[in-house]
């Protein structure tokens, strides 16, 4: 399917995301199969199409953003979160400065709070937690979630904190009061600082190494020192140094 640059340019101009940063092979596949779900022959009538209807275009960030979440994802790594990553933050610290990047449909920030509420009352966390998504964000906020996506739960914290509705479970307002949720593209916006730690997983995989240098490098920046950055169970950062990160646990970078 011909038109693929012309296409970028464009999407960039309109949402400013720049699919140039995204692997191309992988990218222009989600795409094209999207626009021929849609019943489109070409990148020029889809983007004319998205420009006219809201729902064509609310579907395609929703796509392109790929949002595949759950809560506790592989649950051995967020117990090494619990037990050591987080008590060894706090030996020199009252409070905790925690952002979740690229944190999709909020599984993992609100993940983040009941890890935390081991440690304190909720009325003293805040997680920041940004994604590029509106739509994701939107149901983030609203906190429904499928019965699939709360397996990992401690059975404690399921029983605290969601509520059958139907055949789904509403996270419970108490976790969703932890949380602020703002629109943020890692690749154009300016990062918050002072972190103490920063959640990121499972996004790097489909970023161009360009693109993944460019966010090490300002994740690192955005760290305080002595700071934690903690990645998806895919994405073990090769060379960490070049990034001024070290390894401290499998998929926990410390700051250097």
């Amino acid at each position: 399917m011909q038109g693929y640059e012309k296409f970028k340019e464009l999407i960039y101009k309109k949402t400013g995301i720049n699919l140039s940063f995204y692997k191309e092979r992988q990218m222009k596949r989600r795409i094209e199969s999207l626009i021929k779900r849609n019943n489109y022959n070409s990148y020029e009538e889809y983007y004319n199409a998205i420009c006219k209807d809201k729902k064509l275009y609310d579907e395609f960030i929703n796509y392109l953003t790929i949002n595949v979440s759950e809560f506790y994802r592989n649950p051995e790594q967020w117990k090494v979160l619990k037990d050591e990553i987080i008590p060894y933050l706090m030996k020199d610290k009252k409070k905790l400065k925690i952002w979740s990047a690229a944190c999709s449909t909020g599984e993992e920030p609100y993940s983040l709070v009941m890890v935390l509420s081991n440690f304190f009352p909720l009325r003293e966390i805040e997680i920041i937690a940004t994604d590029i998504d509106k739509e994701a964000l939107n149901k983030a906020r609203v906190g429904l979630y499928s019965e699939k996506s709360i397996e990992n739960i401690p059975s404690e914290f399921k029983k605290r904190y969601f509520e059958p509705v139907g055949n789904s479970y509403k996270i419970s307002s108490e976790i969703k009061n932890c949380v602020k949720f703002k629109q943020h593209n890692l690749l154009e916006d300016k990062y918050p600082d002072k972190c103490d730690l920063i959640v990121c997983r499972n996004v790097m995989i489909y970023f161009t190494e360009e693109a993944k240098e460019f966010i090490y490098k300002n994740f690192n920046k955005a760290l305080n020192q002595n700071g934690i950055l903690f990645v998806g169970s895919t994405e073990q950062i090769i060379l960490p140094h070049r990034y001024n990160f070290k390894p401290l646990r499998t998929f926990f970078y410390q700051k250097i």
